[in-house]
């Protein structure tokens, strides 16, 4: 007899108490243990229900078609067919998944571009919003002026004038005193973490340092590099010249991306913002221009700020990247909103009459740093625009500014060399004079771990970072190559891999470790 589930002949049959029905014992123990009843029946059944046959030993009879050799091969035809149609309903279905999966990622796409494009016309029309709300008080006391735009160019003549002749400011709006308090609080917390970078250039490396590399970027004719800022992430390093125009510099490739020209003065101070998409430069002709990355990676002038009545001499960007400062040297200095070009207020101090040489804003934000031709440095509340500290002691103009990543100090650097301040105790703990008495320093800056700090002037020196009382060390010195004997600006690289210097010829100098170094390191 033939299992009722298999139809073949059992090789350990068992019969069922209740149906008397003959099953191979794998197949009904298996049935029973998924479903509980009889796979013929329906009727509940169990392991102990079951009763095993006893058999002779059972010879399963050849099938017909293995008798021989051409039947076999008709079986084996058979299940090679049976095997390619399989195999055959496998690839129809991959090739059906593909275009489903495909036809999927570009609906995500698309989604992701049209999310991207709403959520840039919502921030367009907020900012918008923001400055109508700004305007509207104005516009009820004042007569409405208008702001003209030309291809891009903001002309700052048409703007709303006092009752004395001065231009009327919306002011640093609550909802921009929100975004910089924010920003301050990210900040500040992420400074309390903040380790040294493994990658940081050790002391030992520092001191090997030379001249790599000297570019030729500005004009012979007119020689000066006044400002250089470097763009950590990308590696590109933007510089003001005599020559009135400003340079992207590619330093990896060695090649010179745009060259910004518009200024019709010096270029005394350029900055990045946004990622190095834009690129702020102020200049002797009282001018500050914003420039926008184009799709050619050229720079085009975005906005012409013609809001200060004197050279403007320094330029320094919110860590935002929403706002910035310019400081002139009409003694004030104008706090503007980076995507409209917009000037929400203009501070002078009314208390002294000196112009400013340099700005620079704290790490966290909220605090902004000038220099004077008094040679004061005054410290600023961003968010009152209130000037809460003045440091003095200095002699001559106060040419540089620069604030340690710690947040605790601030560089700055005038005729009488560089001064370091405790900005927790509002005092001078050390003065490095390093040249003669006729001898400007022209530049400081802390590198932005906070680890190094460099002075230029007839030389460049860099010294060790220490606490208060400990000593800063010196470390190396950079003679000056120009042969100008004035080393106008200077700054580190990522994790101070090198120093940018610009001096009172039109090359731009690259210092750092020998490549033969680098591969012993």
């Amino acid at each position: 007899m033939n299992c009722s589930i298999s139809g073949e002949v059992p090789e350990d049959p068992v019969v069922s108490k209740k149906s008397g029905l003959l099953f191979e014992r794998r197949l009904i123990e298996r049935h029973i243990s998924d479903f509980g009843k009889c796979p013929v029946t329906g009727e509940p059944l169990t392991v102990d229900d079951i009763i095993p046959v006893k058999t002779g030993k059972i010879v399963k009879p050849r099938p017909v078609q293995a008798a021989s050799i051409p039947g076999m091969l008709g079986m084996f035809q058979i299940e090679w067919d049976g095997l390619m149609l399989s195999n055959f309903s496998l690839e129809q279905q991959l090739h059906t998944a593909r275009q489903e999966l495909s036809h999927a990622l570009y609906q995500h796409d698309a989604a992701c571009r049209v999310i991207a494009r709403l959520k840039k016309e919502r921030d367009d029309a907020r900012a918008f919003l923001a400055q109508a709300q700004r305007q509207i008080p104005m516009a009820a006391t004042t007569a409405v002026g208008t702001t003209a735009l030309s291809n891009g160019i903001r002309a700052a003549e048409d703007e709303e004038m006092g009752p004395e002749g001065k231009k009327i400011r919306p002011g640093i709006s609550h909802s921009v005193i929100e975004t910089l308090t924010e920003c301050n609080a990210a900040l500040s917390q992420q400074r309390k973490k903040r380790q040294i970078p493994a990658t940081l250039a050790p002391v030992d490396a520092v001191e090997r340092y030379t001249q790599l590399n000297s570019y030729p970027l500005h004009k012979t004719t007119k020689p000066g590099i006044l400002s250089l800022d470097i763009h950590y992430a990308k590696d590109i390093i933007a510089t003001g010249g005599v020559d009135s125009n400003a340079v992207v510099f590619n330093r990896p490739s060695g090649q010179i991306i745009s060259t910004l020209s518009g200024h019709s003065k010096r270029v005394t101070s350029v900055k990045f913002a946004a990622d190095g998409e834009i690129v702020v430069s102020g200049s002797a002709d009282k001018t500050v221009r914003v420039w926008q990355s184009s799709e050619n990676e050229n720079y085009d002038c975005r906005h012409v700020l013609k809001d200060h009545t004197a050279e403007v001499q320094a330029v320094t960007v919110h860590a935002t990247n929403n706002y910035f400062v310019t400081a002139s040297l009409d003694s004030t200095w104008c706090f503007y909103d980076l995507s409209s070009g917009l000037c929400l207020t203009q501070v002078a101090d009314a208390s002294e009459s000196e112009g400013y040489t340099s700005a620079a804003f704290h790490p966290d934000g909220l605090i902004l740093g000038t220099g004077t031709s008094g040679s004061l440095v005054k410290i600023w509340d961003v968010k009152s625009q209130a000037n809460v500290a003045k440091f003095d002691g200095h002699v001559g103009s106060v040419t540089a500014i620069s604030f340690s990543e710690n947040g605790y100090f601030l560089a700055t650097a005038a005729q009488d060399g560089v001064k370091l301040w405790d900005l927790r105790k509002l005092k001078n703990f050390r003065t490095f004079s390093p040249y003669d008495e006729n001898t400007q320093t022209q530049s400081v800056e802390f590198d932005h771990s906070g680890s190094y700090l460099a002075l230029g002037g007839s030389d460049i020196r860099v010294y060790q970072v220490a606490s208060v009382k400990a000593e800063w060390n010196h470390i190396k010195t950079f003679p000056d190559l120009s042969g100008t004997g004035k080393a106008t600006c200077l700054k580190f690289g990522p994790d101070a891999s090198y120093v940018a210097v610009g001096s009172m010829d039109h090359n731009l100098r690259i210092f750092g470790l020998p490549v033969e170094d680098q591969m012993e390191d």
